[in-house]
């Protein structure tokens, strides 16, 4: 008996093939840069907000139970981005608008995005500290904060801003499978990574530096402005040929049992989705939680400056290697590259347990940058170069996805609890509420668990081998 998505794909096969626009020609500088300023939009709003806005403001708004607010918060937005993409990309895939399949669903996506801004604004400057949960049990801390409407209120505005942003990025993943000729994707990768760690470099150096002492509202503002003005580069700079009849309606039915992909028939897209979600796991195990890490290790009350610092320093090095990682896997291999870039930022993970100065873990995320940049500029093209149908890019990109959406609403809760499990210090913080310091101990366990998720994702991309 056929697999339920062999009959979704002859299904798809009755869906009109669209041609790419770029077939057949070399793709120039500035084609690259319309087909990536996206990524520099959406990565320019969430470096913005998870590095810097959100640990700060969820700083204010529970001075007590901030690491458990952060990981709750984090983990059950996630599953926004992890069921949206799902259902976006295959419905992208099937859109025969005139300005073609992605474009119409990102000019929504970014729309209700702006929607979700707001509220958090408005939520946050209206807000007053929440009481400390008087409980040192990490699930009692969670049932408290949702039963606080202060956080619940903040809750729903940042879900409504993970629902707009992956309505958006959803149909836009489907962008470089759809228009990019197959021996340019490394460079496209390329670019798509520079522009990402360019995009997440502003957020946080903007946010952090540029507007750190101004209102919550301005940097709000400065967020919507950025969004909308580097997405109209994408929508406005590239070139989709649309669908040139309507296609079946979705069997939706066939369409959820089709998104199982079977590891047996297309085992090299599985060993990639499975490396690709281990390192992220790893990722988002630290990245909610860079700010406190600055407040709890390396004693440093405010810590907007410093850790825009770090993380700047940190992106400029992975723009360096991710510029020339995607070119060079198109000549050397892909695995090749990501071996050397995942153990790399593996035995970096750890360094960051003894850092206790600032100069320390400024060299440390230096390091770490390049690795990580070579990482993600490659990552991307081997995703692509594994896909089981690529006439159904936008859903196929959509499972990719999850490899990246899944672990977020594990990790962040996970290391949360780590970090709590571990204990904490009371003290009255510079705004004069009761708050607490945790250990050295809870950050060395997230930073081990981060390192054993990279070292496992490179070592089990040997049983790939259908790509070099």
């Amino acid at each position: 008996m056929p697999e339920h998505r062999d009959v979704v794909f002859e299904e798809a096969e009755h869906v009109p093939a669209v041609t790419s626009p770029y077939a057949g020609k070399r793709l120039t500088m500035w084609d690259h840069i319309h087909l990536s300023a996206y990524w520099f939009a959406t990565n320019f709003l969430w470096g913005a907000l998870l590095v810097i806005m959100l640990p700060g403001e969820i700083k204010k708004m529970v001075p007590s139970d901030r690491v458990a607010a952060v990981g709750l918060l984090t983990g059950l937005a996630a599953i926004v981005a992890l069921v949206v993409p799902l259902v976006v990309g295959e419905l992208s895939d099937r859109c025969a608008a005139k300005l073609g399949r992605r474009r119409p669903f990102m000019i929504v996506g970014i729309s209700v995005n702006l929607i979700g801004l707001l509220l958090m604004c408005l939520v946050y400057t209206s807000a007053k500290p929440v009481p400390p949960s008087g409980t040192d049990q990490y699930w009692g801390t969670i049932g408290y904060l949702l039963s606080n409407s202060t956080f619940l209120e903040f809750l729903f505005a940042y879900i409504i801003v993970q629902l707009g942003n992956n309505i958006a990025s959803a149909a836009y993943s489907g962008v470089i499978p759809d228009l990019v000729p197959l021996d340019q994707r490394g460079v496209a990768s390329g670019y798509m990574a520079l522009m990402s760690q360019l995009g997440t470099l502003f957020g946080v150096v903007i946010s952090g530096l540029v507007l750190g002492s101004l209102p919550e509202m301005i940097k709000y503002a400065v967020l919507g402005a950025g969004l909308v003005g580097l997405a109209l580069v994408t929508l406005l700079g590239i070139k989709e040929n649309p669908l040139p009849s309507a296609p079946p309606k979705i069997n939706w039915g066939l369409y959820i049992r089709s998104l199982w992909i079977d590891p047996k028939l297309h085992p090299d897209f599985a060993w990639v989705w499975l490396t690709r979600a281990l390192v992220m796991l790893g990722f988002y195990s630290v990245l909610p939680f860079v700010n406190y890490y600055f407040v709890d290790v390396i004693h440093i009350e405010k810590p907007d400056k410093p850790a825009s610092m770090m993380t700047g320093i940190l992106l400029i090095a992975s723009c360096v290697s991710g510029v020339y990682g995607g070119a060079i896997s198109d000549k050397i291999g892909r695995k090749s590259v990501v071996y050397r870039a995942n153990f790399m930022i593996a035995v970096v993970a750890l360094a960051f347990i003894f850092c206790r100065s600032i100069p320390q873990v400024l060299l440390a995320g230096s390091i770490f940058g390049l690795g990580y940049g070579a990482y993600i500029s490659v990552d991307w093209a081997l995703g692509t170069d594994v896909l089981p149908n690529a006439k159904s890019a936008g859903k196929e990109m959509g499972i990719w996805h999850i490899a990246m959406t899944l672990p977020q609403t594990i990790a962040a809760p996970v290391a949360s609890s780590l970090i709590v499990l571990f204990g904490s210090t009371p003290y009255t913080d510079s705004d004069g509420n009761p708050a607490v310091h945790y250990t050295i101990l809870g950050y060395a366990s997230v930073f081990i668990l981060c390192s054993a998720c990279f070292a496992l994702g490179a070592y089990l991309l040997k049983n790939v081998r259908g790509v070099k």
